[in-house]
């Protein structure tokens, strides 16, 4: 199925049932509230019912009143099949989504329970956040992102509407993929770089402390994500292993490539896989899904002090320059951090050199 990016759908009006007061569970909840849309939460854990409702400002939004029009689910992957058939059939009149991060098994596993899908329309908000829970939760986590709304061929093209509006409600954009389109694309950018995250990060688990005092941003940069929750990692890759299996195995063959190209001392090779990587990173689209912008980074060594940091952004913002991106790296030996502002590609030179005139120690 050809992904299609729209903003239709009328906004939800409500009344919307939030099953699941976790992250985006309750970042959805907020994301409607905001809108005057009546939500309420259920959650199994009733301290984070207790939470996410407090967060609502409302005691009481644990209990929904009266029939739901819309039922979103926001349970762990796990469970999703088992919450999203409870309430298919717990409220008859309430067309069903869900916030899960794969869409294909859990359409397939709600087929053979015999369940009428007509209700049910899957989704998958492309928003996060390292941290868990309702207290990490934003009404505005979902504004200008990307929201995948996958709907079946049992789909009722009025739920499809429904979903849409949920998704124009919390500020996103829609993205029409099919199940099994979704699968794979999310594969390829999010579950697949998360586990090559977690193989490089676990060859440092047991590296000599002596190796591990020469890291750097890159080696953070590329183990961030290792970070995130490994039995909810476990529960998502599991769900995804059959398009999982083939992205690895195209990892499998090119580490198989590069290994000869080692061991027989192929720098042309060698050199093959590295622009093709460059190539791969070039594609990812830019800011607000627009090209990429070819970017540069500058270095400024600053103080490890209070204030220095925002002295730093102030003086760029001076100079009319829009940070793009930034790293902050700690001289373990002394009390300076190094900065890498990324700027677009023009700006660097000039930056640098103006930055230098202000006295900051600054290079491209």
């Amino acid at each position: 199925m050809t992904e299609r990016r729209t903003t239709s759908g009328e906004p939800t009006t409500g009344p919307v049932l939030v099953v699941g007061a976790g992250l985006i569970g309750t970042s959805v909840a907020l994301a409607l509230d905001r809108r005057g849309v009546a939500v309420h939460l259920q959650d199994i854990d009733p301290v984070n019912a207790a939470v996410a409702s407090s967060r609502l400002g409302s005691a009481d939004r644990s209990q929904p009143l009266g029939e739901p029009a819309l039922v979103v689910v926001a349970t762990p992957p796990d469970h999703l099949v088992e919450v999203i058939g409870q309430a298919l059939r717990a409220y008859p009149g309430a067309v069903v989504t869900d916030v899960g991060s794969v869409k294909l098994k859990p359409l397939v596993d709600l087929q053979a329970t015999g369940a009428d899908l007509a209700r049910y329309v899957g989704g998958h908000p492309m928003a996060g956040s390292e941290r868990s829970g309702p207290l990490a939760a934003a009404g505005d986590l979902f504004d200008g992102r990307t929201w995948a709304v996958t709907p079946h061929a049992a789909s009722d093209p009025r739920a499809v509407e429904v979903v849409e509006g949920l998704v124009s409600t919390c500020g996103a954009v829609v993205v029409h993929l099919s199940p099994r389109e979704h699968d794979l694309a999310v594969a390829r950018i999010s579950h697949l770089p998360h586990l090559m995250a977690a193989l490089t990060a676990g060859l440092l688990r047991d590296a000599p402390t002596a190796h591990l005092a020469l890291s750097g941003q890159g080696v953070r940069d590329v183990t961030r994500i290792a970070a995130g929750d490994p039995r909810l990692w476990r529960q998502i890759v599991s769900a995804n292993a059959v398009a999982l299996h083939g992205l690895l195995s195209d990892v499998r063959r090119d580490v198989d490539g590069l290994l000869a190209a080692l061991d027989n001392g192929d720098a042309n090779a060698v050199e093959e896989v590295l622009v093709t990587g460059a190539a791969g990173a070039a594609a990812v689209p830019g800011k607000h899904g627009g090209p990429p912008v070819e970017l540069v980074s500058v270095t400024v060594t600053i103080p490890d002090r209070p204030g220095a940091l925002a002295q730093l952004f102030t003086e760029v913002g001076t100079l009319g320059v829009n940070i793009e991106d930034v790293r902050i790296d700690h001289d373990p030996a002394r009390a300076y951090g190094l900065v890498e502002v990324d700027v677009a590609e023009p700006a660097g030179e000039a930056l640098a050199e103006s930055l230098r005139e202000r006295g900051w120690a600054a290079h491209r």
